[in-house]
């Protein structure tokens, strides 16, 4: 055990919620689609949109235990996070080290299900290739932008033939301006479509004008991107009866923005978050592709994949 920078009572939440620590302050976690994969043959909606294997996918975190935003469809346990402000840049590990200590959590994670291996109940070639893990979400728990070094964290990943994708809350609009190494597919989580919204809904930390004007920096960077080889991405998460009658308000970030791609994605009554919301919030997937047709008709983009199993739609611009 390691994580140095963690109090003890969140280690134990983590531990027991499954997290592999990685150094002082970052963590892996098994996907749920990976485990899907690997004993049922059944992919992450990912796979289908944009080619990764679901089955080499490490899902990790540099931040795991610090968040700007307290949002309510999080999954995560949210009410638990720390303040970033108590994340110390003085001594955190290097991206070398968390890229090694991430791989090396990843498989002893995935050794566990030796034994099916040996039983014949998962594949032994799709087990040998989920020890070799070739894609990286940065995007587990916390907020990765929050790492000073995520930009040369990428790189290393990159160093080693891994697609990268970043999830990002967009309350750190610097990392996108000093991007040098773009991230395979980068996203940006849209909830809100104004700051009393954003306020309500995403309950950041610091003052919500503020951090909105960060998020808006943010989302105006993502349009310089636009010709770059990043696939920009919009994950719109649609929570029922909360935030999915604003047209016109994502439109704005979406023109604001320019992003090559936007998925329209269902709050899901999962983790913690079912202590918040619950199954009354979570729109079947029809209302998802109801919503995500009546956006492409505003913002001009076109429709072009979905999987009802994540209840998400494509939209591609």
């Amino acid at each position: 055990m390691t994580w140095k920078m963690i109090p003890e009572n969140l280690k134990k939440l983590l531990i027991k919620q499954k997290y592999y620590p990685v150094g002082k302050h970052s963590a892996v976690k098994l996907c749920h689609w990976l485990k899907e994969a690997l004993k049922n043959g059944r992919f992450c909606y990912k796979q289908k949109f944009y080619g990764i294997k679901t089955h080499r996918c490490l899902q990790m975190s540099p931040a795991v235990v610090w968040c700007d935003l307290r949002c309510l469809h999080c999954w995560r346990p949210s009410e638990s996070m720390l303040d970033p402000s108590s994340y110390r840049t003085e001594d955190l590990d290097d991206p070398e080290t968390i890229v090694l200590g991430s791989i090396e959590a990843q498989r002893k994670a995935i050794g566990s299900y030796k034994g099916l291996v040996e039983e014949g109940r998962i594949d032994k070639k799709l087990f040998e290739e989920a020890m070799n893990p070739n894609q990286v979400a940065i995007s587990l728990i916390g907020e990765p932008t929050l790492y000073p070094y995520l930009d040369e964290l990428v790189h290393e990943y990159k160093k080693r033939s891994f697609s990268t994708f970043v999830v990002t809350n967009g309350c750190h609009p610097e990392y996108l301006e000093h991007m040098e190494h773009y991230p395979t597919n980068l996203y940006i989580s849209i909830l809100s479509t104004n700051q009393e919204q954003f306020r309500q809904i995403q309950n950041p930390y610091d003052d919500p004008g503020k951090v909105w004007q960060r998020f808006l920096r943010s989302i105006e960077l993502m349009s310089e991107l636009r010709e770059t080889s990043v696939n920009t991405v919009f994950r719109i998460t649609l929570i029922k009866g909360i935030n999915d009658n604003d047209l016109d308000g994502l439109k704005r970030l979406i023109e604001l923005g320019q992003p090559k791609f936007v998925e329209v994605k269902a709050y899901m009554p999962v983790g913690l978050s079912q202590n918040r919301l619950g199954r009354d919030y979570a729109p079947s997937h029809q209302e998802v592709k109801d919503f995500a047709l009546k956006l492409s008709e505003v913002v001009s983009y076109d429709y072009k994949d979905e999987v009802e199993a994540s209840r998400v739609v494509l939209l591609v611009g």
